[in-house]
């Protein structure tokens, strides 16, 4: 079975800095182009950051560009976003996701896989 185990969501004050950690197993975690997605109460979900399968190109909504930085680690089956400078419009529950290709997609329809998703709550 494929699974995405997502963590280190958590309580930070405006301008604080998280990060999330999100383990894949039951995959050849090298093939596959790797997500972070959030969704805000009331909203639908958001891409936020992408890294293909490689680990070599990244992306990022404009939200949050400049001030997350996401990251993979293939010996450990484990993508990792690092949250920066967080504000209060960055709270959301934030998901990781996994798609069997090298290409990502900004479409949350693109990817088979997700993990339970992990809180992040800023205050201002």
């Amino acid at each position: 079975d494929v699974q995405l185990q997502a963590s280190g969501g958590g309580w930070v004050q405006s301008g604080g800095s998280l990060r999330l950690s999100c383990v894949v197993s039951g995959v050849t975690f090298d093939d596959y182009c790797v997500a972070w997605f959030r969704q805000a109460p009331g909203k639908g979900p958001e891409y936020v950051s992408a890294t293909n399968s490689g680990g070599g190109t990244s992306y990022y909504a404009d939200s949050v560009k400049g001030r997350f930085t996401i990251s993979r680690d293939n010996a450990k089956n484990t993508a990792y976003l690092q949250m920066d400078s967080l504000k209060p419009e960055d709270t959301a529950v934030y998901y990781c996701a996994a798609r069997d290709s090298f290409f990502h997609s900004f479409s949350d329809r693109e990817y088979a896989y997700w993990g339970q998703g992990t809180l992040v709550t800023v205050s201002s």
